[in-house]
């Protein structure tokens, strides 16, 4: 009996050793994970990462239980992270807007929001609908504030059908419906017009997947699978640039659909249940519009004398084919280093230098500023600061640099300018369309 006693014991003893040990492990653990992320936290308003610029994550810290399944469904690094139990936002100025978090949090603790309670960011006013305070003109995708390709292509599909349902057919016009862009949202929409039987026209002011097809080659951009009208189901979770651009070209070349590119959208008119939409090439009637734009709008320019020279770029679709030439790569943002990368590569022998008007190259995602600190470092890429372009020549670019008294004149074969774009927001407004400030709002919310 004794014995059987002592065995129970050492038993028990045994359990509670190890449960206190695993307890005490966890708990190391988790101050570990809180103190690292506290510590990313001080980095990251060091480098004017933490506050948003954008669409970003809130938590509700009284409902979350910190799970971590925001984390791990982030397909970004240190965007979100643990202290205390608890969800935090970290590097709100690197989301993108996948919404993967949003979608991933079991006690829907997280909500997306766009603007801050300092910095406004102004959304074209838009029912639930997608369409605007213009009956029969609506907005879908990126413009009205979400950026996930998986959402425009739905608002895209969504748009049409509501169109569908209030079109007057006794209109006559020259197309039932214009799609304004041929990104995800506007390719989406073409499709499900096209579906619905309507006489649809698509213009693009640039090329085929509209900010997609300006993405650096291979660069990751969806993150979930899509319904494609017309098309069906696109079951991959990661897809590259060039991929879904393939998808998108079979899909419109299967219904012998035709996208007027390079043909840009310069005003729309409304005379009664009428559209009118000119642009760059020619004037065209409808009964409805869907604005699929984005919030990139055009490229930004310099404005500076020579930046209309052909050896001036906005955009790089072929880093392969540029070879033993000195490139100037203008801005410091994710695309202009991802761009500088591939044109540095070893084998294709480019003098690369890029010009940044910041101080240091601070809005970062962590692999790219890794990237292009190892690049600088080894002298493969070199870095200018505090930098503008002055004029560029024919063989020559000068610059001035903050703090020297004389610019600067560099070698140069060819710019790529990455300055961020201009907002449609004038043809908007023009057009007549409403806005809303949003400082702080949630664009994306679960119902309580």
């Amino acid at each position: 009996m004794g014995e059987v006693l002592i065995e129970n014991l050492v038993t028990y003893g045994a359990v509670g050793i190890i449960t206190v040990a695993v307890l005490v492990w966890y708990l190391m653990v988790k101050h570990r994970t809180s103190k690292s992320n506290l510590t990313k936290i001080e980095a990251a308003k060091k480098v004017g990462t933490h506050e948003p610029v954008s669409l970003h994550p809130v938590v509700n810290e009284e409902i979350c239980i910190g799970s971590g399944a925001c984390i791990t469904a982030c397909p970004e690094k240190d965007i979100l992270g643990i202290i205390d139990g608890k969800a935090y936002v970290i590097n709100a100025a690197r989301c993108v807007g996948h919404g993967a978090c949003f979608h991933a949090c079991p006690v829907h603790a997280i909500s997306l929001n766009i603007g801050t309670e300092k910095r406004g960011v102004d959304l074209p006013h838009v029912s639930q609908e997608f369409e605007t305070n213009i009956s029969g003109l609506y907005i879908a995708g990126e413009l009205g504030g979400m950026a996930l390709i998986k959402n425009a292509v739905e608002q895209g599909k969504q748009a049409v059908q509501f169109f569908v349902r209030k079109m007057d057919r006794k209109v006559t016009t020259d197309y039932d419906l214009v799609v304004v862009g041929a990104g995800p949202a506007g390719i989406s929409a073409t499709l499900a017009a096209v579906k619905n039987g309507l006489r649809c026209l698509t213009l693009e002011q640039d090329s085929l997947g509209g900010t997609v097809f300006n993405f650096p080659r291979q660069k990751i951009v969806m993150t979930s699978p899509m319904d494609l009208p017309l098309y069906g189901k696109v079951k991959f979770r990661e897809s590259r640039k060039s991929d879904l651009i393939d998808i998108w070209r079979q899909a419109l070349k299967q219904n012998e659909v035709m996208i007027n590119e390079n043909e840009k959208v310069e005003s729309i008119t409304k005379d009664g249940s009428a559209f009118t939409v000119t642009s760059s090439k020619a004037t065209y009637t409808s009964k409805g519009v869907i604005m699929a734009i984005g919030r990139r709008g055009s490229p930004r320019k310099l404005g500076v004398p020579g930046e209309g020279k052909e050896k001036v770029a906005y955009r790089l679709l072929e880093p392969e084919m540029i070879q033993d030439k000195k490139v100037l790569i203008v801005g410091g943002g994710d695309s202009a280093i991802e761009n500088a990368m591939m044109v540095a590569e070893a084998d294709i022998r480019n003098a690369v230098t890029i010009a940044y008007r910041g101080e240091n190259f601070s809005r970062l995602k962590p692999a790219n500023l890794e990237h292009i600190s190892l690049a600088v470092a080894n002298k493969r890429i070199v870095a200018m600061f505090n930098t503008n372009v002055k004029e560029i020549l024919d063989d020559k670019v000068i610059l001035t640099v903050r703090d020297r008294p004389e610019p600067v004149e560099i070698d140069n074969d060819l710019v790529y300018i990455f300055a961020g774009g201009t907002l449609p927001t004038e043809l908007l407004q023009k057009i007549g369309i409403s806005f809303q400030t949003m400082f702080g709002d949630a664009i994306l919310r679960h119902e309580a």
